[in-house]
């Protein structure tokens, strides 16, 4: 092959490469409304049609008033809060696109670490109080008990 060829091919292959991100990423952003996520509207966790119940859920109860989707399931840091927002939204994204997703979904060991400390955030004084009166090292789970406050049936 010869150089000229090599250099048509690279090109070629670049320009394939940069019309699937720019076709991959127009079609998350405009069509899925792929932005919408970077936001604080609990309703853009309803793009997906599979959330819906859980925004239906979450607007009956308690924390409706005083908390966010993003309050409790991404940490309390710029960068935290947006690395988990595109780690979820791209896994999201491919689990509900091959429709290789538990149903009901289920958070996975990540997500319930990020809401345990969102729990461990707003509620410290709270939590402070029971964990002094609790005789083990081991920490108690808000999320054993409380699996139902944000998304009260």
């Amino acid at each position: 092959m010869t150089r000229l060829n090599r250099i048509r091919l690279a090109a070629i292959s670049l320009g394939v490469l940069l019309g699937l991100a720019f076709g991959i990423s127009g079609y998350t952003l405009i069509y899925a409304r792929g932005g919408s996520y970077f936001t604080n509207d609990p309703n853009a966790c309803a793009n997906c049609h599979i959330m819906r119940d859980h925004l239906d859920d979450w607007n009956r109860s308690s924390h409706h008033a005083v908390a966010t989707c993003n309050d409790c399931h991404t940490p309390h840091n710029f960068v935290g809060k947006y690395w988990t927002k595109i780690d979820h939204g791209f896994w999201h994204s491919y689990a509900f696109t091959t429709g290789d997703f538990h149903e009901p979904i289920q958070m996975k060991a990540r997500s319930r670490a990020v809401t345990e400390a969102a729990c461990r955030d707003c509620h410290a004084d709270t939590v402070h109080d029971i964990e002094t009166g609790h005789k083990t090292s081991e920490l108690m789970s808000c999320l054993r008990c409380h699996h139902e406050v944000g998304h009260a049936k």
